[in-house]
This record gives structure tokens, sequence and C-alpha cells, in this order.
């Protein structure tokens, strides 16, 4: 009977050592904290009031300084679609009165439209301060229409489908839209027809007795 010596060989694992370390400090976040929440010995809910309304103030101004940045690139963005100075001068055009004799209507190009001035008669003024509102479809007193009794500024497009008037024509002697029979009196008031409303009356300045500015 042979005997087997049996060899055991035994591996040694790697170990690892952890050192505690007792002189590690924490640090002190005191001078970071609230006044309200260092005592330790008071619960947080003691000072939650005070911890919300510091809230309530921060946020208040965070949306006041964003509603005020919000303002001032809105209003960049627009004043940069704004028409520049030399497409403004464009859009204004000066009249000599001195050229439109008593009783005529001169027609001028205003904006891409047509532009009535008008030189009224003392009858025309008289006639149209006569005219009751009552029987007015737009009511407007004439005097509420002109700076100057004896000039219309108008804008010649008929306030039905936008047709031109034709000066001095019509029952009423101020304008007639021969589209689809508005009448207008001489202080382009719709009297007659299916226009809705007056003529326009467009921004205009006296500069002196012999020019208006329009525009």
């Amino acid at each position: 009977m042979l005997a087997v010596n049996s060899i055991y060989f035994f591996v040694a694992a790697p170990t690892s050592v952890r050192y505690v370390h007792n002189d590690v400090t924490v640090p002190d976040f005191s001078d970071y904290r609230r006044s309200d929440v260092l005592d330790k010995t008071k619960s947080s809910q003691d000072s939650s009031d005070a911890r919300k309304a510091f809230s309530y103030l921060l946020t208040a101004t965070t949306c006041v300084a964003s509603a005020y940045a919000a303002k001032n690139i809105v209003t960049q963005f627009v004043s940069s679609m704004s028409a520049s100075a030399d497409v403004l001068a464009l859009s204004k055009i000066e009249i000599k009165l001195s050229e439109i004799p008593e009783g005529k209507n001169m027609a001028f190009k205003w904006r891409g439209k047509p532009l009535f001035v008008r030189h009224r008669t003392q009858k025309e003024i008289d006639q149209e301060a006569e005219v009751q509102l009552t029987e007015l479809r737009d009511p407007q007193h004439d005097l509420d229409r002109v700076k100057k009794p004896e000039w219309v500024i108008l804008v010649g497009v008929c306030t039905h489908l936008g047709c031109v008037p034709i000066a001095n024509a019509g029952d009423f002697g101020g304008y007639y839209c021969p589209c689809h029979g508005s009448h207008y009196d001489a202080s382009g008031r719709i009297r007659k027809g299916p226009a809705p409303a007056n003529l326009e009356v467009p921004y205009y300045e006296f500069t002196s007795d012999d020019l208006v500015v329009v525009g």
C-alpha cells in the first residue's frame, strides 16, 4: 500500500489596512449661516417666517430685474424697426396755400394716397357749421375737423371701398365717390350713400399763414 503525501499550497491574499485619522477637523460654516439658525438648541421652525420673507424678497427682486431687462430688450427691438429720419422726412408734405384759390380744391400725392386741400368760401363755412349732428351718420362737428375754418385737409380715399372721390360734386357740394355713390359735404362728412364714416383728416400743422405741413 502506497502512501501518498499530500502537499498543500497556501496563497496569501493581499490585505488592506485602513487607518482612522482622528485629527481631521470639520470646516466651520457659521460665518455663512443666518444668525437666527446658529443656535443648535432652537428649532428651525422658529425662524421659518424670517427665512420665507427673505426668499420672497429675493424672488420679487429677481422678477423686477428680469421684467426691466425684458422691457429694455423689447424697447430696443421696436426702436430698431421704427422708420429712420430720412423715411420720416418723405412722409411729410409742405403745401403753399396761396396757390389754392378760394372755393377750389387741389389734390396732392401723400404717402401714396391722394390728399385734398380745400379753400372754402364763407358760404361753405356757414353752411357746414349749421349742420345738426343728428343728421349725420358719423356725427362730428365741422369745427372738430378743421384748425382754420377756411381750410379743409382730407385724405382723398372713400371710406367705403377705397375709391377716390370727385371734389366739388355730389348732392352736398363737397365730394362724390363715383364707384358706389357716396356723397360727402364740404367738411368731408358722409351724408349719403354706402360709406360708413367721414373722410379721414390727417395730422397737419400750419407753419405760417401761407404754409401747411401734413404728416
